[in-house]
């Protein structure tokens, strides 16, 4: 790689849609021209938690993240060159992690909630986007991921919503809001306005970056 890539920074409140949002922007590229980071995956591991544990411990604080190895990472994707690293898999007992190997493309992707919020990777972000819901849009959503994916009984869900996720969400993602190059308001149930916003910004990228 001759020229530094060009960093996409995708944020949000959980259960915005963030994910169902890349997804849908990640295929419309090959693998080649695109590399993702996930903050998801620099969580300092925990341990074995009981139930209880998990459901009083808060991951939804900038000190769960080694922001430290996160950025190591993203510069090094930066200057060309390969990382690697081990996958988390949110405590779950019956998922074995995988080492995932990120390689240097045109195009860096990174995405999370506290990505704004730690200033080194906030910097080298070209475009800033902000994947937006209504609080009871984004906690029915988080409600069906947290039971159908993580195996979490209501009560956990509710627990973390009203005492970690929404004081998160107003300390250290609010804030960076109305900074980002566009906010995405995603509200509806069909997914046929994302998809096409999605669709429209990996077009401008593609003429921008990847078509010079």
């Amino acid at each position: 790689m001759n020229a530094k890539p060009y960093v996409v920074g995708i944020t949000g409140s959980s259960g915005s849609g963030k994910t169902f949002f890349l997804n849908s922007f990640l295929n419309h590229f090959q693998q080649h021209e695109v590399s993702l980071l996930s903050q998801d995956d620099y969580y300092i591991p925990v341990g074995d938690l009981t139930p209880e544990e998990n459901k009083l411990y808060n991951f939804d604080v900038p000190s769960t993240i080694d922001h430290e190895l996160f950025t190591t990472h993203i510069d090094a994707l930066l200057t060309g060159q390969t990382v690697y690293k081990q996958e988390y898999t949110f405590n779950n007992p019956n998922i074995r992690p995988k080492i995932l190997e990120i390689k240097p493309a045109p195009i860096l992707v990174i995405e999370g909630l506290f990505i704004l919020h730690f200033k080194a990777i906030a910097d080298v972000i070209n475009l800033k986007l902000f994947i937006d819901a209504d609080e009871h849009v984004a906690l029915k959503r988080r409600l069906k991921r947290d039971n159908d994916e993580r195996g979490y009984s209501e009560d956990d869900v509710m627990y973390k919503w009203h005492n970690h996720v929404v004081p998160a969400y107003q300390q250290y993602l609010l804030p960076y809001k109305n900074s980002c190059h566009q906010i995405i308001a995603n509200n509806q149930h069909a997914a046929e306005e994302l998809i096409a916003i999605a669709g429209n910004i990996s077009a401008e990228l593609r003429k921008l970056i990847l078509c010079k």
